[in-house]
């Protein structure tokens, strides 16, 4: 048996359409197989007006440890340089390269932090 938010993420579709389209709290391997091989109107609908410009789930890991979890994006997400688990310490990831600053981003996920380095503005 699988749960509603893994038939989601094979699914590629949120949660709570899977919630709102009758899926489940739990289905068989054979359930699933059934409605991804011959969608009902709601799925077929949503995947033909997919653009592929956001992706419904992405997969973010840590860079330290290799933790890893299927998360929804949100749009104030920058592209990340690293992501660590809120319990390493900066200095476990590599420094910044030279003439670039870093700056972080707590709260990615159920327990990340985003790491981006960015060229450090030169005064003119």
């Amino acid at each position: 048996m699988i749960t509603r938010r893994e038939a989601a993420l094979r699914l590629d579709i949120p949660v709570e359409m899977a919630r709102r389209n009758g899926i489940p709290s739990r289905l068989s391997e054979t359930e699933l197989a059934k409605i991804d091989e011959s969608p009902p109107q709601w799925l077929a609908q949503s995947r033909a007006n997919r653009t592929g410009a956001k992706p419904v789930w992405v997969q973010l890991s840590c860079h330290i440890c290799g933790f890893s979890e299927a998360v929804r994006p949100k749009k104030w997400w920058p592209a990340f340089t690293y992501l660590s688990c809120a319990d390493h310490r900066p200095d476990e990831l590599p420094r910044p390269a030279d003439g670039y600053s870093r700056r972080e981003y707590d709260g990615i996920g159920s327990r990340f932090v985003g790491i981006v380095d960015s060229p450090t503005t030169q005064p003119e």
